[in-house]
């Protein structure tokens, strides 16, 4: 990952391959807006780069199109003399704020992340983004990290070189410009800052990271490797295990596969923490869909179906890493759904964990079964509150897009505080109900409930599923991020194309609240 500094040197005086301002949307026809046009303002911190061209910066951003637009990227030349790098890029921030109004992080920290990917390859940049307080320290930093990410186990070396430069390769080093290095609040921001990106690489490296290259066994040998390395607990259960305490449901789910299922539970303990997290991320390091396969053009992208599990992991060694004063336990569903003679059939009773049974009428219904395992065996700890992440349903994706995860729970004060969590994470989500009335149509003649039921309201009645298997009087959230987990697009912001890390920040966030005020 990018290494990362704060620096007392002025966007001026660093010796980089390039420095990064930032400029927004100004009021109509300003000193350098054409008349009736939109001016460009520059932002805080390119005071430095805008003496080197005679004050004239804005003017010229203008005349080679740049609008300010929020993560619009514009390149231009150093001047022969004044600024040390031989590159400006101009990032757009959108709109100007007001005059008692600062940049919002978000914009920040998108604009952070898009100034890191177009300087892909680079070995230093500057970042001159306005960098008021502790809190947008935390956001350029953040956006800088996020942005320069590449996936790049599987390329043959020099693979992507283009003038001397390997542009599959991140940002190498990034210094804030204009923060305190001496200022505690900022290099608190900055340490945290390295270890929330680090943790989410983590977490984008292993859904990236193909099928045959992460089964459920080699996902909880990387977990047994990273509790290791940062002080945590953990516990494996492999199929032996699994069928000897009865987990049918993610037995259920495996049996089809060659590789069998895991059911990897890791913990952090403080020992000053007041309440207790447990995260239960779903695992399918494959979906074919099993005996109710997948259609063609479905599959290609199915090795992302563990980054829930991925999410819940790289949360909790944050946790670890930053001695957050929680004690969170991560508990990660990991099984292959495969058709074969052994698989799951359509209309197969499962005897889950809980003891209760469930009658298959969709193998491709799997991410639920494996879930109510696990969310089972985490209730049996008592903690204070238990919040599942899960690829869970394509109807969550068409009830709000790409972009943004669902939050169902059996709390409405837990959900908001779920939700504050994730907007303050700067990831978008969204609340979402949990209609009773539901359960009814996954009434089974034969076991006491299906796995499916009406079709319409997917999203929402997978989570009324996964209730049943929550003890009743323990607070808990569903995040369905099937979403913005797996990026099918072109990259934007700090976010790439492919894994995301969708849910880690929202995870740190939710601990660190729960460590600094308890869930009330």
């Amino acid at each position: 990952m990018s290494a990362l500094t704060l620096s007392t040197s002025s966007a001026a005086t660093l010796r980089a391959d390039a420095v990064v301002i930032g400029i927004a949307k100004g009021g109509a026809a300003g000193k350098a807006g054409r008349a009736g046009g939109s001016a460009v303002v520059l932002a805080p911190g390119a005071e430095a780069v805008d003496k080197a061209y005679g004050g004239k910066l804005a003017a010229t951003l203008e005349t080679l199109g740049a609008g300010g637009g929020e993560c619009e990227v514009t390149k231009l030349p150093a001047p022969a003399s004044g600024v040390k790098a031989p590159l400006v890029l101009a990032v757009g921030l959108g709109d100007a704020p007001g005059k008692q109004e600062t940049y919002g992080t978000e914009a920040l920290r998108r604009a952070a992340g898009a100034a890191a990917r177009a300087l892909a390859g680079s070995r230093k940049a500057g970042f001159a983004l306005p960098l008021e307080d502790a809190e947008a320290v935390a956001a350029v930093a953040e956006g800088a990290l996020l942005g320069a990410y590449s996936f790049t186990a599987y390329r043959g070396k020099g693979s992507a070189s283009e003038n001397g430069k390997d542009a599959s390769a991140p940002l190498a080093e990034v210094a804030l410009l204009g923060g305190k290095p001496r200022d505690k609040a900022h290099k608190a921001a900055v340490d945290r800052a390295l270890v929330v990106a680090e943790e989410v690489h983590r977490a984008r490296d292993l859904i990236n990271t193909p099928a045959n290259g992460l089964d459920p066994k080699a996902f909880a040998a990387e977990a047994r490797a990273a509790a290791k390395a940062h002080g945590l607990t953990f516990e494996v259960l492999d199929e032996k295990a699994l069928a000897k305490g009865g987990y049918g449901g993610i037995l259920g789910v495996g049996n089809g596969s060659a590789q069998p299922p895991r059911l990897v539970r890791i913990g952090w303990s403080h020992p000053k923490a007041k309440t207790s997290l447990a995260l239960v991320g779903k695992g399918i390091t494959y979906d074919s869909g099993g005996i109710s396969l997948k259609p063609a053009g479905h599959n290609e992208t199915m090795k992302c179906d563990m980054s829930g599990a991925a999410a819940v992991f790289g949360a909790v060694v944050a946790a670890a890493r930053l001695g957050l004063r929680a004690n969170v336990t991560g508990w990660l569903a990991l099984a292959e759904n495969m058709p074969s003679g052994s698989a799951t059939r359509p209309g197969d009773v499962l005897t889950m964990y809980s003891g209760k049974t469930v009658e298959v009428l969709n193998t491709d219904a799997e991410g639920r079964l494996v879930m109510a395992d696990a969310l089972t065996r985490a209730g049996e700890e008592r903690p204070d509150a238990i919040v599942d992440v899960a690829t869970l349903t394509g109807a969550m994706v068409l009830a709000l897009g790409n972009r943004t995860f669902g939050i169902m729970a059996n709390d409405d004060g837990f959900r908001s505080t779920v939700h504050e969590s994730a907007e303050e994470a700067g990831e978008a989500a969204w609340p979402m109900p949990m209609p009773g009335y539901l359960r009814k149509s996954m009434d089974s003649p034969v076991a006491d409930l299906a796995n499916i039921g009406e079709r319409m309201g997917g999203g929402l009645l997978a989570g009324v599923f996964l209730k049943e298997f929550v003890p009743e009087d323990t607070r808990w959230a569903h995040l369905d991020i099937a979403g913005p987990a797996f990026n099918e697009s072109g990259p934007f912001g700090y976010t790439p194309k492919g894994g995301t890390g969708s849910a880690v920040r929202t995870l740190v966030r939710l601990v660190e609240r729960t460590a600094e005020s308890g869930l009330d």
